[in-house]
């Protein structure tokens, strides 16, 4: 007598769940948790809309990186063959979540099984379920994520990772013991990176501990994302593991449309002037909260970066205004600026815009000011280390290339990097 219908779909549910227990055992070998390991196991586009996430728009982020999604946790049903090639994870990675609830937790969970696939080896996953309020875990919990390793309570790992950024983190500053961190983070070449709301952590870090660090992608708001931007992904490797990152940049659009790409008091200077210096600064919004505070880096012959996203021209304007009173600028060679996207419209004027209120910055410092990096809130960042050595060079074209060295790097070769966007 031939199979019933109801015991053929009960052995392909049998063959379904052996096959899935022997990918379950795998990927806990190579550090990969169950809900990682079982997003890992699923067609990516299948287990995203089951779970309602869709492809964000770099258009439209915000400070908080993403709209809040409130989903269930309802993996497919339908269990495929893994296509991803992925490496055993070897990289000590730490994650720091001192900002925003990361709180879909599918998104999560792809987020830690990519990082696995691409060689990062996470210690502490189980942080990005943590939750009190808007933020990833009280007060207490997030700056235990950074002073367990100032105390020496955990091991310290190559790479800190942050989670997300949004608001929170100024929250933790005088919790941190930032000297000592830094000094340990020296001693074993440890990166910390992430942006956004996370400036507070590098600004602390750098400006009571001397220690640099990465302005990249974070683990919830880049490598969640269903289609993760390969671009940033690569330049998140390259910045890890070049010790003599150089980024070149040709059109101040990311800035403003209006700008040139250099802005300098005379076209000679354009032409023949390079600056040495330590750049540092990140999020405008967070980096102007912090003027009069120990936590602001007081850089001599400085190199200033900065970015933000949704601020309309005036506010952006009002917190250079806020750096410049406080003499922030008076002792910097130069100020980059980054993308400032979103700043829209002003309704009073429409003459009043992005490229105004930097002419105006331009006018107030007598700093040349270069426009247009491409890192901010944004898709095809590139990532660079903030603390460290920065040259600045303009080309014959008016153009601009920054190189960096003096900072912390991961072996190329044990970065698989096309994990960190992996299809399955």
């Amino acid at each position: 007598m031939p199979p019933t219908k109801q015991a053929l779909e009960q052995l392909s549910i049998d063959s379904a769940v052996k096959s899935e227990l022997s990918r379950r055992q795998f990927l806990r070998q190579v550090g990969i948790g169950a809900g990682a390991g079982l997003l890992a196991t699923q067609g990516i586009s299948q287990s995203l809309a089951a779970t309602g996430i869709n492809e964000d728009s770099s258009a439209q982020l915000t400070k908080d990186d993403l709209p809040r999604v409130t989903v269930e946790d309802k993996p497919s049903p339908q269990v495929l063959v893994p296509r991803a090639h992925c490496i055993v994870p070897n990289i000590e990675t730490r994650l720091f979540a001192s900002s925003n609830v990361g709180n879909n937790d599918a998104r999560n969970q792809l987020a830690l099984a990519r990082m696995a696939c691409a060689g990062f080896k996470v210690a502490n996953s189980a942080i990005v379920s943590r939750q009190y309020l808007r933020f990833a875990g009280t007060d207490s919990q997030r700056a235990s994520d950074l002073q367990n390793i100032a105390t020496g309570a955990i091991a310290v790992p190559k790479l800190l990772l942050g989670v997300r950024g949004g608001y929170g983190a100024v929250r933790l500053l005088p919790m941190i013991d930032w000297q000592t961190l830094g000094r340990i983070m020296q001693e074993c070449g440890t990166i910390l990176a992430g942006f956004s709301d996370v400036t507070a952590i590098q600004c602390a870090l750098l400006a009571q501990g001397g220690m640099s660090s990465l302005a990249a992608p974070m683990l919830y708001s880049e490598f969640g994302k269903s289609n993760p931007d390969k671009v940033s992904c690569r330049q998140f490797a390259e910045a890890l593991s070049n010790p003599n990152l150089t980024i070149d940049v040709q059109s101040a659009a990311l800035t403003s449309q209006q700008l040139p790409t250099i802005l300098a008091s005379d076209d000679s200077y354009i032409m023949s002037q390079t600056l040495t210096g330590t750049i540092w600064g990140g999020n405008l919004s967070v980096v102007s909260a912090l003027t009069g505070s120990d936590y602001l880096p007081r850089i001599d012959g400085g190199i200033v970066f900065l970015e933000d996203v949704g601020e309309q021209p005036y506010r952006i304007e009002r917190m250079l205004y806020d750096l410049y009173l406080a003499g922030v600028f008076k002792r910097q060679q130069a100020i980059v600026f980054g993308a400032l996207s979103g700043a829209g419209e002003d309704s009073y004027d429409a003459r009043y815009d992005v490229a105004t209120v930097i002419r105006q910055l331009h006018k107030l410092t007598g700093l040349p000011i270069y426009n247009g990096m491409s890192f901010g809130h944004i898709s095809k960042k590139q990532s660079f280390p903030l603390g460290a050595r920065c040259q600045i060079s303009s080309n014959t074209i008016g153009g601009y290339r920054l190189t960096f060295s003096d900072y912390p790097t991961i072996k190329a070769d044990s970065i698989n990097v096309e994990g960190l966007w992996q299809t399955v």
